[in-house]
């Protein structure tokens, strides 16, 4: 899975010359809280709602409401703009794209192809959405959790052939590794969750859960 798998196309921009006001206007209509910069098509800066409140007044000025008015108006983009962006390249990986998220602690990266042009951004709301679709939330079915104490080789294979073997369809599968076990939690197209515990425990897997999941 890639970032441009994931990634927000269809983007609302600004330039350089853009007022803040217009910025801001602009996040507020959009429902946004980051604004690429970008001037002939190549992106120089971002923009975001902590770097225009960085750049109000303090509410300790003593400066007159007009006298603010004049400055913001006179305040543009280029001027409260982060200049040195991190940005990804769209055939990154997910994964690559969280850790450099997580490392530099950034809620957004510019997804920018080799020719150096945007093809869209990456946020963390962006995340969120490819999680709850790589663990299919929406899709329904019967999640259960299987304990394994002693993991080996195979073992997800046999777990999946059994299941298939009694037509059973999986829409998901996240390992966990933990210290002293592992925990296999396996997403089946199914409402039959009865019928699958029965099945997992005959074969003599431990089920820790098992629950039906709306499809939303």
């Amino acid at each position: 899975m890639s970032v441009s798998d994931f990634m927000t196309r269809n983007l609302v921009v600004v330039q350089p010359e853009t007022k803040i006001f217009d910025a801001v206007d602009l996040m507020k209509k959009n429902d946004i809280h980051r604004l690429p910069v970008l001037e002939n098509g190549q992106l120089v800066g971002i923009i975001t709602e902590g770097t225009i409140q960085e750049a109000m007044p303090s509410k300790a000025t003593s400066l007159s409401v007009y006298e603010v008015n004049y400055l913001l108006n006179k305040t543009v983009v280029k001027d409260v703009m982060v200049k040195n962006v991190l940005t990804i390249h769209p055939d990154a990986s997910l994964e690559d794209g969280i850790f450099e998220m997580r490392q530099n602690n950034v809620g957004v990266l510019p997804v920018v192809n080799k020719d150096g042009k945007v093809e869209g951004i990456i946020t963390n709301n962006d995340i969120f959405d490819a999680f709850l679709k790589i663990a299919g939330y929406h899709d329904g079915g019967t999640r259960v959790q299987i304990r394994i104490l002693e993991d080996h080789k195979g073992i997800l294979a046999n777990i999946t052939k059994l299941l298939a073997d009694s037509d059973f369809s999986i829409l998901t599968v996240i390992v966990n590794h933990k210290e002293t076990e592992t925990i296999i939690e396996l997403q089946v197209k199914s409402q039959e969750s009865d019928k699958i515990k029965s099945i997992l425990l005959e074969a003599g897997y431990d089920v820790v859960e098992i629950m039906l999941m709306t499809k939303k």
